[in-house]
Parts: structure tokens; sequence; C-alpha cells
């Protein structure tokens, strides 16, 4: 999609070396998926990470909303790319449950078709946003997100971060695991929760869109 920054994930892939890389949902985005539309930049990221698997690499793709059309092959495994719905690992004795998220979203499951507008309206904003921080950049102001601001104003969508973060919180505690990792909800995160069922450590990647970040386990230790 236009509000991709595929140069700078190209970048960010370039500089690291990693046993085990985890592409949590809404990679390809099938909705907005345009014939016409398919930059250079945009395959140099799937060329890179076709590499990586090719040199020794784990590579784990897990389905998300946007490309939720890939669910019909779940659990195909080709050479070193590995495609999942949800990841189940065991890390320094501790318990994770991986997954995009979309499973919480009520929006997805009830009103599919409003989903997918919000989705188009939302690279449009992303689209026109970019355009806005040039002009900002040239009068020497600073960037700034248009969809980072309306999020944060309007109280329903802050209420749908809270809400989807708990839920996740509260299931991983109850099944018994001690981490639980999501995307979706474009909120990098990496935080120690208390639940009834116990504490759960909530982690979120974020986004390639507007954040700009993923996160890294090395030293048995978890960084955004």
């Amino acid at each position: 999609t236009y509000g991709c920054h595929a140069d700078e994930l190209l970048i960010y892939l370039n500089s690291i070396e990693v046993e085990t890389l985890i592409i949590n949902g809404d990679f390809i985005d099938f909705w907005q998926f345009k014939k016409t539309y398919f930059p250079e930049s945009h395959l140099k990221v799937i060329q890179k990470i076709i590499k990586m698997s090719t040199s020794g690499t784990k590579v784990y793709y897990i389905t998300g909303n946007h490309d939720d059309r890939l669910r019909t092959f779940s659990d195909l495994s080709l050479g070193n790319i590995h495609l999942r719905d949800k990841l189940l690992l065991q890390l320094n004795n501790k318990k994770y449950w991986i997954f995009h998220g979309d499973v919480f979203d009520a929006s997805i499951r009830i009103a599919p078709a409003l989903a997918k507008m919000g989705g188009k309206g939302y690279d449009l904003l992303i689209l026109f946003n970019r355009w806005i921080n040039k002009i900002r950049q040239r009068l020497g102001k600073q960037k700034m997100s248009f969809s980072k601001k309306l999020k944060s104003s309007i109280k329903k969508a802050v209420k749908h971060i809270g809400d989807f973060e708990k839920l996740a919180i509260t299931l991983a505690a109850k099944q018994g695991y001690d981490y639980v990792i999501c995307g979706h909800i474009h909120e990098p995160a990496n935080r120690k929760e208390q639940t009834p069922y116990g504490s759960v450590h909530y982690l979120n990647s974020g986004d390639w869109v507007e954040s700009l970040t993923s996160l890294e386990y090395d030293n048995e230790t978890w960084s955004v």
C-alpha cells in the first residue's frame, strides 16, 4: 500500500542478523492489492526476506486480517518459510502465545465490508499525512501523525485499543502463557501486566506505516 515505508524497512532488515524472523500479520494487504501499484522497493523487501530464509533464518509468516486469504494454506512450509495462524514458542522456560490479534476485533467479524472501507480510508490518510509532512519539513517544522492524533482524541479509539490489550493479556494469563505477542492495533508495546490469573508480559510489534517499529529478543531481553 501507499503508506508502507518499504525503503526504511529494507534498511532495518539489512541491519540485523537473526535466527528467527516473525512477520506478525498484515504483511501483504489483499484488501487494497492493485496490479498497477507494486513498486520496486516493496519487491526488494520480499526478496530480502527470501534471501534471509535461504541463508538459514527461520521465517514465520503469521496471517492477519489484511492477508486472511492465506489462512486457506495455514501450516504450509516452504523451505525455511512457515505460514501459520498463530505460533506457540518456549524461550528460556517461558511460554509464548504469538498471533496477529484480529480475532479479538468485533468490527472485522461483524462488519467486514465496513472494516475494509476503514482500511482504505486509513491508507489515504497516511498518504495525505506524508505529503503534509514533506511541506512541514521544508518549513522547518516537526513531523506529525494525523491518525495518532485522531486515535488519542477519539474516546472510542482509545477504548478499542485498551479493550484489545486487556482481552489479549487476560486470555493469555488464563491459558497459562507467560508472554503474549500481538500486532493489529499499530501500537508498539512492551510491558508486564497483573491479572486475576497471574502476571503476563504483553508485547506489540507496532507497524511499518507509522511507528516503524519491531520487537527484538536478544540476551533473554525484549525491546521495541
